[in-house]
């Protein structure tokens, strides 16, 4: 059996059910760089006994450790990674999803391993306390995330009985041994009982042909068990009467603010043809004139609002509207969701036409018809999970299926959104609680719904409010021009169509990717962006302000498939636009009008500048690894000041200083443009005259700001620390090259090709240090980089620190006991990773973006790398290991002292950071244009 697929589809499909009850699907794709599979099991933490919840999870990591026919624990991991592939899994409600890509030439003995999992797991008694020590790492990393507290308090306010009400992660109390039985014997039973090839589905995708695809499939994966579970048992409702009705309070650690409404539902995966909720999100989400979020957001109430979201599984939905609120927002609670329940009547009164539904299929329709690729690994584990979701035939265009309007059913839907099935939560920093949530500690309260407020809710002020409220108008951004345009001249790289000073514009009409789509990227270089602190905070300051001033304007755009992006950074800021190209001059032309955005509003100029400090604060209370991160760019670029030293420059920046600002931000500024896809070459020069009479009418042309990065050679080991309120302590090494040629590029790459498995492996599987632990290349202003992370709830950062340096003082030890067959097939693996083609229109314009911005004006720098990794020996890289030692290296090392660690003494051997400012006063500094 094939499945419907686009007609721009190049790729060929087969479904099949093996003997054993497991769905197939086979993709034959002689485009794909790699092969992938993905093996999904209906089976998530709603299974979990109630005596061991999080066993699923723990189950999902314990697959990983080893089976009868490769019994080595990291086995499976290095044969990925040594062959330029990667593997992960994810646990979820009532699903567990496992994937993995690799070379084609190694993908069948990449299934050989892959289908042990669900066959003859070991679950070596050795490793059981290790990995349940993982999980608990993995528990405690997330013990104040947000999303993770808020959850855990839906939990315990639903039906107790329902299986969402369990603890889904599992930590050492919930996967403790026990007097008389051992949790690897429920382990074993678990899996015995749960995993079944009746409740699986495979997708493979490689550019085998299908009949060698399915001998694969029939050889490797015949032998899992069918234990014949059928479908799982209904699941009793997810709330009961007592669980309706209520408004929970809860208090975050981060200053956020958040109203969420919610409508029980029964399951709608059924109606996957009409999405009769997907038209009622559309229409209650709208964020253009007249909608309830520009009512709202005029009110100084809401910062966002989102509708249609909510948990959802195979016989349940909880359709949600959420807001963001402002600080005056918290105090019109009633107000604002009398607004929703009046715009919900407007929809029942205005909304239920059809074509407003053929506007939304329309856009629907022209996706799926040019939707650019994905990876593999991606697509398979995608496709996995619409076996279960959708009949075999509909599995790739079920996302996409919008056959007609049914306003009855529409109209059904409506009449459940109503005050007497709903439930409130309000997310704010003055709740008032008088509990606290299991795991995660949350604090929180649960009443009754004031039925004074349910009163106005079910006969809101129609008058008071529709004078302000309004359905969607026609979409002018819908595209009509569906055709890609035909290549004139072929070429392989971008082509420079101007070079004048102030100017550099690079055009590629792309004749692989043959859709309607396009991207611009638009860099804006300004010194006076930069000049200081205050103008670098007050240039982030103005790109918040244009993007809030533009949402009303342009947000039919995004509804009919384009989008938008702008950000600061070292040099000024960019401007990014996608989707289908015809439209996108449209676009584009309102944004630049509104660049200046007009007078400023003062209302809305606090409200952003209060959402900017916001979110900049809470920057600072996050996790001890991301917080690391952050300041390591902080620290090596003065263009990148950390949040810290602007807070104070925001604070005292007023709206009357930015119509100043702004005149000489494009006093004298430098565009660099890339156009690349279904753009001809007049259209985009065109573009360019656009850009020169909208943003640099009266300036004098620049040349690009300079980047300046320091320059680490002859410092040693640089120490700085971070202060963090978490339990767990961090510590993060950066290497610095200090040239940035393709050589140099190729040994950084190989270095964290080559440690990256091992690094896990010792650190978190073998020694068990932590959940976050890894490597990775770190690319700073053109310059290579190598980094070395381990966030930790047991050690500080000493022991950290003295186990990372082990660790790279004995690498090459290690390295020297590869095979040569080992050795080559490594380089041979990274290699495949830097020839990968471009999956879509997208990744290649972000590559030849990346190339733009790295002055690599021949666009050949991964091709340069290439050819140095096949030179390298091993030698050579064994001399470059060596120089990474504590004793000889220049690096920096940042860490953060857990609140658990307060008692050990801080590192030692290392010259401290202390003074930030006085430190990048007497430093060396590489520039980079």
């Amino acid at each position: 059996m094939h499945p419907h697929t686009s007609p721009n589809d190049h790729r060929r499909y087969h479904y099949f059910v093996l003997a054993n009850q497991l769905k197939v699907l086979l993709i034959e794709d002689p485009q794909t760089d790699k092969s992938a599979a993905s093996l999904a099991v209906q089976v998530g933490h709603f299974s979990d006994p109630l005596d061991r919840q999080g066993m699923a999870h723990f189950l999902e990591h314990m697959l990983f450790l080893g089976t009868a026919t490769y019994p080595e624990p990291g086995e499976y991991q290095a044969f990925i990674q040594r062959h330029g592939g990667s593997n992960n899994a994810w646990t979820g409600t009532e699903y567990t999803n496992f994937f993995f890509d690799l070379q084609h030439e190694f993908f069948e003995q990449g299934l050989a391993r892959f289908a042990q999992f669900f066959i003859c797991p070991t679950f070596d008694a050795r490793l059981v306390d290790k990995e349940r020590q993982a999980v608990d790492s993995e528990y405690r990393l997330k013990y104040k995330d947000e999303v993770r507290r808020v959850y855990q308090v839906h939990k315990e306010t639903v039906n107790p009985a329902h299986p969402f009400a369990k603890f889904s992660v599992g930590n050492l109390d919930t996967l403790a041994d026990r007097a008389g039985t051992e949790l690897r014997e429920e382990l074993i039973a678990f899996y015995r009982s749960h995993y079944s090839a009746d409740r699986m589905s495979l997708v493979l995708q490689s550019p085998a042909p299908l009949s060698q695809q399915a001998a694969w499939v029939e050889h490797y994966f015949s032998e899992i068990p069918n234990q014949q579970l059928g479908a799982p048992a209904p699941c009793p409702p997810l709330y009961l009467a007592a669980q309706l009705g209520i408004r929970v309070e809860i208090k975050p650690i981060k200053e956020s603010r958040k109203l969420t409404v919610t409508f029980p539902l029964a399951g709608v995966e059924q109606h996957y043809r009409s999405k009769p909720l997907t038209f009622l999100s559309h229409l209650l989400g709208d964020e253009g004139p007249g909608s309830l979020y520009a009512y709202l957001k005029r009110q100084g109430w809401v910062t966002t609002l989102s509708a249609g979201g909510g948990l959802s599984g195979h016989d349940f939905k909880d359709f949600c509207v959420s807001f963001g609120l402002t600080r005056d927002g918290l105090h019109q609670e009633v107000t604002i969701i009398e607004s929703l329940f009046a715009f919900l009547a407007l929809i029942r009164e205005q909304g239920l036409a059809a074509w407003r539904y053929d506007e939304k299929k329309q856009v629907l329709d022209a996706i799926y018809r040019f939707q650019e690729g994905i990876r593999a690994i991606d697509n398979v584990s995608h496709l996995a999970m619409n076996l279960f979701h959708y009949p075999a035939e509909e599995v790739v265009r079920g996302d996409y299926l919008m056959e007609g309007f049914d306003e009855s059913l529409v109209a059904h839907y409506l009449e459940q959104l109503t005050p007497d099935n709903m439930r409130l939560q309000l997310v704010s920093p003055l709740a008032k609680t008088d509990r606290q949530a299991a795991w995660y500690d949350t604090p929180y309260r649960v009443e009754p719904i004031d039925p004074i407020w349910l009163k106005l809710w079910r006969q809101p002020r129609q008058a008071l409010f529709c004078q302000h409220l309004a359905l969607p108008a026609v979409n002018p951004f819908i595209c009509q021009q569906l055709e890609p345009q035909a290549v004139s001249e072929v070429h392989s790289q971008p082509q420079r169509l101007v070079g004048r000073p102030g100017l550099r514009l690079w055009h590629l009409h792309d004749a692989d990717f043959r859709v309607p789509k396009g991207n611009l990227f638009i860099a804006v270089d300004s010194e006076h962006a930069v000049r200081s602190p205050r103008h670098i905070a007050t240039m982030r300051l103005i790109i918040e302000l244009w993007l809030d001033h533009l949402n009303e304007l342009t947000y039919a755009a995004g509804m009919a498939g384009l989008n938008y992006h702008a950000y600061a950074h070292q040099g000024g800021y960019t401007l990014q636009l996608g989707g289908f190209s015809a439209p996108q001059v449209r676009l584009l032309g309102l944004i630049l009008k509104n660049r200046t955005f007009g007078r400023v509003d003062p209302q809305r100029f606090n409200l952003i500048k209060q959402q900017l400090t916001q979110s900049w604060e809470n920057q600072l209370k996050g996790r001890p690894i991301s917080l690391l991160f952050n300041h390591l760019t902080s620290v090596l670029q003065p263009n990148n000041p950390p949040v810290e030293d602007l807070l104070p420059q925001l604070e005292g920046i007023s709206h009357e200083q930015l119509p100043e600002f702004v005149q000489q931000l494009y006093k004298a500024v430098h565009l660099e443009v890339l156009a690349h896809g279904d753009w001809t070459q007049q259209q985009v020069r065109e573009i360019a005259g656009l850009l020169e009479r909208e943003m640099t009418p009266l300036s004098l042309p620049s040349r690009e700001t300079r980047r300046a990065l320091m320059d680490l050679r002859g410092q040693g080991s640089l120490l700085r620390q971070r202060h963090c309120p978490h339990q767990d302590s961090a510590v993060l090494i950066y290497y610095q090259s200090p040239g940035t040629s393709p050589r140099d590029i190729a040994h950084f790459t190989l270095a964290n090709h080559l440690m990256g498995p091992v690094f896990f492996h010792h650190l978190r599987t073998e020694q068990q240090l932590g959940y976050v632990v890894g490597t990775g290349t770190l690319p700073l202003n053109r310059h290579p980089g190598l980094i070395l992370y381990v966030q930790s709830p047991v050690a500080g950062p000493q022991a950290l620190l003295d186990a990372m340096d082990i660790f790279i003082d004995e690498f090459p030890t290690l390295l020297q006991t590869m095979s040569e067959e080992e050795w080559q097939q490594s380089k041979a693996g990274l290699i495949s990773q830097l020839a990968e083609k471009d999956a879509n229109l997208r990744s290649r314009s972000q590559r030849l973006w990346v190339c733009v911005g790295g002055r690599d004006f021949s666009f050949d720098q991964k091709e340069q790398v290439a050819l140095y990794l096949e030179q390298i020996s091993r030698a050579q890289m064994l001399r470059f290991l060596r120089k990474l030692r504590a004793s000889f290296a220049d690096r920096l090392v940042l860490f953060s002292q857990g609140e658990a660690h307060q008692e050990e003494a801080p590192l030692a051997q290392g010259r401290y950071i202390d003074d930030l400012a006085a430190f990048r006063q007497t430093s060396q500094y590489f520039f980079n244009l």
